[in-house]
């Protein structure tokens, strides 16, 4: 006999949330048991739901996403959280997998893959997006190598680094990051900061150890 997931979904964009719901509920082998548009939604519902698998996004109103996954981790004993989001930031990555998520795909992977990795979730295993598990490659190499005066930088501010000394403008960084220029700007004057430098030479020189 094929054992049906049942899932549930947390996200607060109603055109998201029922693209979710009806990909989840229209194929076989999944149920769409319930879905939420805020955490505090979630946490009156779910510990009494006892459901296989919840998608919960992350930038919720009020509550966000991650605070939910903290507060129903130990609620939800057997239920596996898969944070479906926007975001990879690295804070954010493992933010959400220090409070409790087993799994953190992005909301643009096509909808076979989220399919797969709630499947994958469901059997034990912890999927993530290709470029979440290369971060956290990333950054458990830069933990592991030897200390450098680069090693006050996180994982994306090397990245970032990276991409500016191969020349990338910030626009091109954004663009290839999917990210916001804002934000790679962010970035670039925490980097500056860290590394006590005034301009993106200076920082790419030290970067490169020259």
């Amino acid at each position: 006999m094929k054992t049906t997931i049942t899932v549930a979904v947390v996200e607060d964009k109603e055109p998201i949330l029922q693209s979710l719901a009806i990909l989840v509920g229209g194929t076989e082998g999944f149920s769409c048991h319930a879905t939420y548009e805020t955490a505090e939604a979630a946490l009156l519902d779910l510990p009494s739901s006892c459901v296989d698998v919840v998608l919960m996004d992350i930038d919720l109103p009020g509550m966000n996403g991650i605070e939910c996954v903290r507060q129903l981790r130990p609620a939800c004993p057997d239920t596996q959280f898969m944070m479906c989001t926007m975001y990879d930031e690295d804070e954010t990555v493992f933010e959400a997998l220090k409070a409790g998520a087993n799994a953190y795909i992005l909301k643009r992977s096509p909808p076979h893959k989220l399919l797969e990795a709630i499947t994958e979730l469901h059997a034990g295993g912890s999927p993530m997006s290709s470029t979440i598990a290369r971060k956290i490659a990333l950054s458990f190499h830069a933990e592991t190598s030897a200390p450098s005066e680069l090693d006050v930088l996180t994982p994306r501010e090397r990245e970032i680094l990276e991409k500016l000394s191969k020349g990338h403008s910030h626009k091109e960084v954004a663009v290839e990051l999917f990210i916001s220029p804002t934000t790679v700007r962010k970035h670039i004057f925490n980097i500056y900061e860290k590394l006590q430098v005034h301009s993106k030479i200076e920082a790419v020189n030290k970067f490169l150890g020259r």
